[in-house]
């Protein structure tokens, strides 16, 4: 199996990105989000590890790399706690910056911001997953991944540094953190050019780890999902018609803002005013 791969191996219809290569340098993420997707397809998610070979075979297929956008990460978040000794995905960006191509960052750490020199040297972009800007709620439902305030200062560092940033409020969970006006707000003083959002889709072992740590708000939507929902592959989805709502005043907002807007695997195409991830901020190669 390559390292640096096609995204979206599933052919998802709703999938709306543009052509992209994506490349995971961890397998496994320690933040613990208990709203997590991947956990349900990837044995032993909690458990972050290296991967064998990792640099000597990516140094190797960078080299054919002919300015594609490759996206970091798409399954494991590239800046996980155990980063910050290993320095994995520093050393992947050092490679990288070598080679023709583009880089976009996918994260929900700070971390990211310490590497803002090797991305200040390509055309690179980074989007940030910031769910809420509740500290407090963060700390339950993203127990160990860093907190909203902490990724709010890394991505005004890393516009202060001049690398482009957009941010994903992702998932929206109806009566938790479906009106994140406040932080649209707060993002757009600071820079932020872009917002993607989605819906939170419930698989069984993301609902289970939800409903112990927020019985109350879980029992309220659950009528919600699983009487008036829709099963889209693995997943249970709110209402077509109550997604669309939330999202397109999220939209609304965001452009109030001004700021451009993309939803992810939603089936709403017209509700983007830019490209859905985002990579519409990054510079362009030399020539082009």
């Amino acid at each position: 199996m390559p390292l640096i791969s096609k995204f979206d191996p599933w052919r998802s219809g709703l999938c709306t990105c543009p052509p992209k290569l994506t490349f995971n340098p961890y397998t496994g993420c320690d933040h613990q989000c208990i709203y997590c997707y991947a956990s349900s397809y990837i044995p032993n998610f909690k458990d972050c590890r290296l991967k064998k070979d990792l640099l000597l075979t990516l140094r190797r297929e960078a080299a054919k790399l002919n300015g594609e956008t490759v996206s970091i990460a798409n399954s494991s978040d590239p800046y996980p706690r155990i980063e910050t000794s290993e320095g994995l995905t520093r050393r992947c960006l050092e490679i990288l910056v070598e080679s023709n191509c583009r880089i976009q960052i996918i994260t929900k750490s700070n971390v990211v911001a310490r590497d803002d020199d090797l991305l200040s040297k390509v055309p690179a972009t980074v989007a940030l997953t910031i769910t809420t800007d509740d500290d407090s709620l963060a700390k339950i439902i993203e127990p160990f991944a860093p907190l909203p305030s902490q990724r709010i200062k890394a991505t005004q560092d890393l516009i202060n540094s001049g690398i482009p940033v957009s941010v994903r409020i992702d998932p929206i969970i109806p009566n938790l953190n479906d009106n994140p006006k406040r932080l649209m707000a707060t993002l757009a003083s600071i820079g932020v050019k872009h917002i993607t959002s989605s819906t939170y889709k419930a698989k069984p072992d993301n609902w289970h780890k939800l409903t112990q740590a927020l019985p109350q708000v879980m029992e309220k939507i659950k009528p919600l999902y699983f009487q008036q929902g829709e099963r889209v592959g693995g997943s249970t989805l709110l209402p077509k018609e109550y997604r669309y709502r939330i999202l397109k005043s999220i939209r609304e907002d965001a452009i109030v803002c001004g700021m451009q807007f993309g939803v992810c695997r939603e089936g709403f195409p017209q509700l983007n005013t830019a490209s859905c991830d985002g990579s519409w901020l990054l510079p362009k190669l030399d020539g082009e």
